[in-house]
């Protein structure tokens, strides 16, 4: 196809789109909105072909699985023009696939990112399209404030967030009541818990420290309670990691490890595998993103029973500490992109928005996942544990974004290598310190 006859056909999408905003509601989804209308691709006769990469595979993320699936299918059915192909790998599986398409220019049309540091090569490798264009249009208004800023780079949006996450203990109600747990007020109170379910041979925490990010949020809480809201933000900004609080912290991770507060073979384990421990309930507590509510709530391949006995509790604070109860780790979960490179980029972007603005309104109830779009919950019924953590982040004092998300990727990878170290003890306090300010010095 010739330049010329491209930049009609190019031309004939952006007035197709524009025409299927304005248009009515012929074809409308759950809440209201419009689907879109048939793009300029059908109406020029080609056939679109797009490739949709996540990260919610069907055994871990089944509600999500599930809600991918039908948002792609009615694009599908609206734009008959338009294939989407759609490939599924786990977490990890995810960021080592995305590292080996960039290195060849060949990044999916339409794929899934993390904000701030890990996608800061990506967007100076100029491989994400720029999409202010949508939120200047279609979802101008449609974000929960300061969500897309942590995908924004000198004043251009480059991935749409469709998670917002914090990260509560989730915890067995059964077990509690077996040994007259009540939810701990303070740090004490769960070093207590820890003993007396050691006492009575209970595993009281799992943990899947082989992905080591799980493992970062042990340390960034204990951090934050000790160091108050804004140590970790300003130890990134400043490239230095040696406050004495955040030694500190590492201290205290280390004692929970010598207290047995962890499953066995913690960091040998992953996320997956130590999860499902959880879920057989052979654990009583789970530090874990909101992303796994579903599993609590919706997800009918758990039995009701046991998802009847989960509930969720804040990190407690620490004695003397400068950190608040309603102060959370946590932040934008993943963010949708569209590659710079693709050979489609209007019918990617037109993907795009029409996936934000559905996720937007099915997530709520079809998954239980909180989106990064506005929900007026006074209009869905919600399952309580959703309702009450949306009822958190309405008064949290702040959301501490991920350590992982806020480094380069040198210095998070490094992060992950030192934090899994500093559990297994092969690192001291000091050293793991010191170790994460020389990397974050080289500005990598």
């Amino acid at each position: 196809m010739n330049r010329k006859s491209m930049a009609v056909l190019m031309l004939l999408a952006s007035l197709a789109w524009i025409l299927a905003a304005c248009g009515g509601s012929a074809n409308t989804g759950t809440g209201g909105n419009a689907t879109p209308q048939n793009g300029g691709g059908e109406q020029s006769g080609e056939q679109v072909e797009l490739h949709l990469m996540h990260l919610w595979p069907e055994g871990s993320s089944l509600a999500q699985y599930n809600l991918v699936n039908q948002i792609v299918d009615e694009f599908e059915q609206a734009n008959g023009n338009v294939k989407i192909t759609i490939e599924v790998l786990d977490n990890e599986q995810y960021k080592n696939k995305l590292k080996v398409l960039s290195a060849s220019n060949s990044l999916p049309d339409i794929g899934f990112t993390w904000a701030a540091g890990f996608m800061e090569p990506y967007v100076n490798g100029n491989e994400f399209a720029n999409l202010n264009e949508l939120l200047e249009g279609d979802l101008k208004d449609q974000f929960v404030g300061g969500t897309t800023e942590a995908y924004s780079f000198d004043g251009n949006t480059y991935a749409l967030p469709v998670e917002l996450n914090i990260v509560p203990f989730y915890y067995n109600k059964a077990i509690f009541e077996q040994y007259n747990l009540e939810v701990p007020e303070t740090y004490e109170d769960l070093k207590n818990i820890i003993q007396t379910l050691n006492d009575n041979n209970v595993t009281p925490f799992t943990l899947g420290a082989k992905d080591a990010w799980t493992a970062s949020f042990w340390y960034m809480y204990l951090a934050e309670r000790l160091g108050g809201p804004e140590l970790l933000d300003e130890a990134v900004a400043s490239n230095t990691f040696t406050h004495p609080d955040l030694i500190e912290a590492g201290r205290e991770l280390q004692e929970l490890v010598d207290m047995n507060a962890f499953i066995k073979g913690f960091n040998g384990l992953s996320n997956d595998e130590s999860k499902t421990e959880f879920l057989n309930g052979n654990v009583a507590m789970f530090l874990m993103g909101t992303w796994e509510v579903p599993n609590y709530t919706t997800n009918e391949e758990i039995p009701q029973e046991f998802r009847d006995s989960v509930g969720f509790f804040k990190f407690p604070v620490l004695e003397g500490g400068k950190g608040g109860v309603d102060d959370w780790v946590g932040g934008p979960g993943v963010g949708l992109f569209v590659s710079e490179n693709s050979d489609h980029p209007a019918e990617a972007k037109q993907f795009a928005s029409h996936f934000v603005k559905r996720w937007g309104e099915l997530s709520v109830t079809e998954a239980g996942v909180i989106p990064a779009t506005k929900v007026d919950t006074e209009t869905i019924d919600l399952p309580q544990m959703y309702i009450d953590l949306l009822n958190e982040l309405n008064v949290a004092n702040k959301v501490t974004l991920y350590l992982d998300v806020q480094m380069k990727p040198v210095a998070a990878e490094a992060h992950y290598n030192l934090v899994q170290a500093l559990l297994g003890k092969a690192v001291t306090p000091e050293e793991f310190a010191q170790q994460q300010e020389d990397v974050l010095q080289e500005g990598k």
